[in-house]
């Protein structure tokens, strides 16, 4: 149904598109993906060749040319798909990842890889976390020490979506490591199988099993100087206006996440008989779940209201961070009541709704913890 006020016609074929390709190729396949800790490559292009890669990006690398609204649809449609790891897969490539060099890239480094990158041929993954440096980017280490016409890297990074399986990597280093700490840092990118980039951990996660997380270790890693992405020294800026984008897609994933485990929770009451009748018959769990799905639908209005004012050009650095803080603190709090609802069968490996419970639980430490964009919301009251 379209929602009139932010949503029009071509977004709701979107999401009808993009559920059909979950329920056709998704949802048979990827408890398969959950146990190989990746999503296949052949799914990913197939992806690009429908244009859910490219949604945002312009029509010369064949992209959609769409804004922000067609983002949350689809970030909001790969969450309620209920396997978190595949969707985190597409939608670090896309919307955290790619944008990077979409954004700041020349227009050499554009041609080069971009159509390859809409079309799900290269997968892009973003550097920025290390294990000292989180929501702290002016913290990072890794440095890139000018050599002749060369960056040479050295340093870590971890917990990187995308990490094991990427062709390309948008690096956050410090290029003036004694500078200011906000015009220290830049953006580099870095390309698979590049001698002295490595691998150094394929990463055991709690939930989002099916998304390939891992440490990476740059040790002397030479990379051409063209490969700088926009002007030294402004990548601390570059990951700060990227993070809007990353957090409001995160928030409409979550929505997506928590709607499915409604609807989920909502048959399995409705159906499961305790004490006489079924559980649906029972007063407080009716009434909780009638109040979280009404906490969903209003959380998920505002996604889609930021959206289009984002989408307008207004500045909404304040709402993208409520949003961020709102949506990754309530999905949690909807898992834990289906777990609840559900009995000792929410509590087994292999019931969709544990899978869930353990994928959402990151949602309020990735991408900003709810912490920090408390008080980022904090700052602009």
């Amino acid at each position: 149904m379209v929602n009139p006020l932010f949503l029009d016609e071509e977004h709701e074929m979107l999401r009808d598109q993009i559920r059909r390709f979950v329920a056709e190729k998704v949802h048979p396949a990827a408890d398969q993906w959950e146990q190989d800790g990746c999503v296949p490559r052949e799914i990913l292009r197939e992806m690009g060749s429908l244009g859910f890669l490219g949604i945002r990006y312009p029509e010369e690398y064949g992209g959609s040319a769409m804004d922000t609204r067609a983002t949350v649809v689809l970030a909001e449609e790969l969450g309620r798909s209920t396997y978190a790891g595949f969707a985190i897969t597409a939608l670090v490539h896309t919307d955290m990842a790619s944008v990077h060099l979409f954004n700041a890239g020349s227009p050499e480094q554009r041609a080069a890889h971009m159509a390859d990158v809409v079309a799900g041929r290269k997968i892009v993954a973003v550097a920025v976390t290390e294990p000292d440096a989180g929501s702290d980017v002016k913290g990072i280490r890794t440095t890139a020490r000018r050599e002749g016409g060369d960056f040479v890297l050295n340093g870590s990074k971890m917990f990187i979506t995308n990490g094991v399986h990427a062709d390309l990597y948008c690096v956050a280093v410090k290029t003036d490591p004694g500078g200011p700490a906000s015009r220290s840092v830049s953006m580099i990118l870095v390309e698979k199988d590049t001698p002295g980039l490595s691998v150094a951990r394929v990463l055991d996660k709690t939930g989002w099993r099916s998304s390939d997380t891992a440490e990476l270790s740059f040790q002397d890693c030479r990379v051409p100087a063209e490969n700088l992405l926009g002007e030294e020294g402004q990548g601390f800026y570059a990951i700060m206006r990227n993070f809007q984008n990353e957090r409001i897609v995160l928030a409409a994933m979550t929505m997506g996440e928590a709607q499915a485990a409604l609807d989920l929770t909502l048959d399995y009451v409705k159906t499961r008989a305790a004490f006489g009748g079924p559980l649906w018959s029972k007063q407080a769990i009716r009434q909780r779940l009638a109040m979280l799905s009404a906490r969903v639908a209003a959380a998920r209005a505002f996604v889609y209201a930021t959206a289009a004012r984002d989408a307008a050009g207004e500045e909404v650095v304040k709402e993208v961070s409520m949003l961020k803080a709102l949506c990754g603190e309530l999905v949690n709090e909807v898992m834990y009541d289906c777990v609840q609802f559900h009995g000792g069968t929410g509590y087994m490996r292999g019931t969709t709704i544990e899978r869930m419970a353990r994928d959402a639980r990151v949602q309020s430490i990735g991408g900003g913890a709810t912490e920090v964009m408390l008080e980022e919301v904090a700052k602009r009251l």
